[in-house]
């Protein structure tokens, strides 16, 4: 079982930054490649962006390319989202989840935090 935390939203102006932070716990961090998702109200789970365990590779949403970096601190066990630039389409509740791939689908994270809520006021 893995436990996660996120933290870091808020309500920040458009053209503003936030950096998410993911705290795991319980089993341990690797080998879990490390997913952002989100999810706008009445909108279904969006993926955001991804990394391996190692951090090596990353991918990222069309949408966010350019304006997000994902990272991850093994040592301590958190994983991060640097969001910059960031628009009023891009408010929406923020999770973590944990998976043993290296993908982009929510069906193939086996665990999930409980988000948190990012707005960006226009």
């Amino acid at each position: 079982q893995v436990q996660l935390v996120e933290s870091g939203g808020g309500l920040v102006q458009t053209g503003g930054s936030l950096r998410l932070s993911c705290a795991a716990s319980g089993r341990t961090f690797s080998p879990y490649a490390m997913g952002w998702f989100r999810q706008a109200p009445g909108k279904e789970r969006d993926f955001v962006a991804a990394i391996t365990w190692s951090g090596g590779s990353t991918v990222y949403a069309d949408s966010v390319k350019g304006r997000f970096t994902i990272s991850r601190d093994n040592a301590k066990n958190t994983v991060y989202l640097q969001m910059n630039s960031l628009k009023p389409e891009d408010t929406a509740v923020y999770y973590c989840a944990s998976s043993r791939t290296f993908r982009m689908v929510p069906e193939t994270y086996d665990y999930w935090g409980q988000g948190t809520q990012v707005t960006v006021s226009s």
